[in-house]
């Protein structure tokens, strides 16, 4: 494997409770995310891990720091910030992922395998950034989001703003309607 997400786990003796850390910079592989936020192409990942040797392959655990960009959901102004995501994931030995698959355990399918003495961290930091984005990201909790008329941002518009309903002839018949109710009261 010739990927930068690529780690050879050569100086990680294969013993339980062996460590080594691994810290680098790397290129986004793609996109990671969704439309509305997510962290470009080619955008640069800090990655800090700690992986140990454990009997049924190495546990990786550590953080990325990712560059994301996107919009609000509510006033639809630009995001741009930035972002630490922790990462902690056992990725299993070949030998016991077979033992798992042939035990019946349908989550080992879906399992992180070491292949050729190396880890692809890719789906590890894909689904440690992507299970942590917001569906709908606010540019910050307490965003008013746009005027529904004319669609200018609420909190740049004066407290008084407001919209004069145009006229529709169907709402007559409930005009006269609401005054004979008030003149019966």
């Amino acid at each position: 494997m010739t990927s930068p997400l690529s780690l050879s786990l050569a100086s990680l003796k294969r013993q339980e409770g062996e460590r080594i850390t691994w810290e680098n910079t790397c290129e986004s592989p793609g996109i990671i995310g969704h439309d509305v936020l997510h962290v470009p192409d080619k955008a640069p990942l800090d990655i800090s891990l700690s992986l140990s040797s454990v009997s049924e392959g190495v546990y990786v655990q550590g953080t990325v720091r990712a560059p994301l960009i996107g919009q609000c959901s509510r006033c639809l102004k630009p995001l741009e910030e930035e972002h630490t995501y922790d990462i902690a994931e056992l990725v299993f030995y070949p030998e016991r992922h077979a033992a798992l698959i042939e035990e019946g355990d349908e989550d080992a399918e879906d399992a992180p395998v070491i292949c050729d003495d190396h880890i692809d961290l890719e789906p590890l930091i894909r689904d440690a950034i992507s299970l942590a984005l917001p569906f709908q990201p606010l540019c910050r909790e307490d965003c008013a989001g746009l005027c529904p008329e004319c669609g200018e941002p609420l909190e740049e518009l004066p407290d008084d703003h407001a919209h004069e309903a145009p006229y529709n002839p169907q709402f007559d018949a409930l005009a006269g309607l609401e005054a004979q109710l008030r003149e019966a009261q």
